[in-house]
């Protein structure tokens, strides 16, 4: 598979190659063990500094997503073996100003509410040590089916926790948690009946993430005029079926609309050739932007591209952080 980077995007060129290659291994271009081009090879296929290159393959091994072997290469990482967790630094451990007084006026509360010295000291270290087990990492399950929703929700997440993100298909969500059951498992509240399911079984907990509202984009396919051809395309099936569902219940039979997976090249191609607006995520943009260069002479319009910025709901993080006892930055 090759990549591509889209020079003249707003996204940085690093989060273009890091989504392309996370893509390329949900889809099985890259399936566990297989191992990844070198800095160098996907320095000249892609014009981008090896350093950056570099940075893009660790911060894949912070996400779970492949792990470096020395002197070997960097592989597809088997996501049933177990790894070691390295948080990465950050604020979360950094004392807070007034820490002791806070800590003091506490203890202080706990013991005119009647509560012994003991019974307090017991009541913070029980939570705290909840804390730490929950704020350990982040595992966001989905059914394999729909790993595209994960690598959407991970993508997201994974800037604004100080935590590892990992990504873990549901099937395989009891093992990895056989092996520690330290953490928090993160899914779309369609599937966390199953995923509740699993996680209570090892003790820990699963929290639902709200998807956005995407105001923006509903307000464009509610002006589009009758007959239009409007075309979606995601790395999640979920929310294409979702998606279409939504576009019916909002406009009934009077827009014609297409679907496809970024990396399902003819009829991706069919569907920019038939609409007039595309609307896809922010991992399919730079697939969809080079199919359009690639097939320019096989088009007889160029359709309007249109990019949900955001998957997640503006308030769902911050819940998330509030959730793992990830301190604000």
């Amino acid at each position: 598979m090759r990549f591509h980077i889209q020079q003249e995007s707003d996204i940085p060129a690093s989060t273009q190659l890091y989504n392309q290659i996370c893509f390329a291994i949900a889809a099985r271009h890259y399936p566990p063990g297989h191992r990844l081009p070198s800095t160098r090879q996907l320095a000249m296929q892609t014009g981008l500094h090896r350093n950056t290159i570099s940075k893009v393959y660790r911060q894949l091994e912070t996400d779970g997503v492949v792990e470096a072997m020395a002197g070997s290469g960097i592989y597809v990482r088997d996501q049933q073996k177990p790894r070691e967790i390295k948080p990465p630094p950050g604020p979360r451990n950094r004392v807070l100003p007034d820490a002791e007084r806070q800590v003091r006026e506490s203890i202080d509360g706990l013991l005119n509410g009647g509560c012994t010295l003991q019974q307090a000291r017991d009541m913070l270290t029980r939570e705290i040590d909840w804390r730490l087990r929950c704020g350990a990492r982040v595992l966001v399950s989905t059914p394999r089916e729909d790993i595209g929703a994960s690598l959407l929700i991970a993508e997201e997440l994974a800037p604004s926790l100080e935590v590892p993100v990992e990504v873990v298909p549901m099937e395989e969500l009891e093992g990895v948690l056989e092996t520690s059951n330290n953490g928090t498992v993160v899914t779309s509240r369609y599937f966390l009946q199953p995923v509740e399911a699993i996680a209570k079984r090892h003790g820990v907990r699963a929290v639902p993430v709200d998807l956005n509202d995407f105001h923006q984009e509903l307000n464009l396919l509610k002006e589009l005029r009758s007959g239009s051809c409007v075309g979606l395309v995601s790395i999640s099936p979920g929310v294409l079926r979702a998606a279409e569902v939504i576009l019916h219940s909002l406009r009934g039979n009077e827009l014609l609309v297409m679907t496809a997976n970024p990396d399902t090249g003819s009829r991706l191609l069919a569907l920019l050739r038939a609409a007039g607006h595309v609307l896809c995520d922010r991992p399919s943009l730079p697939l969809v932007e080079q199919s359009l260069r690639q097939n320019r002479s096989q088009l007889m319009r160029m359709p309007v591209v249109h990019c949900a910025q955001s998957y997640l709901g503006g308030a769902t993080i911050d819940q998330l952080r509030k959730e793992i006892g990830v301190l604000a930055a």
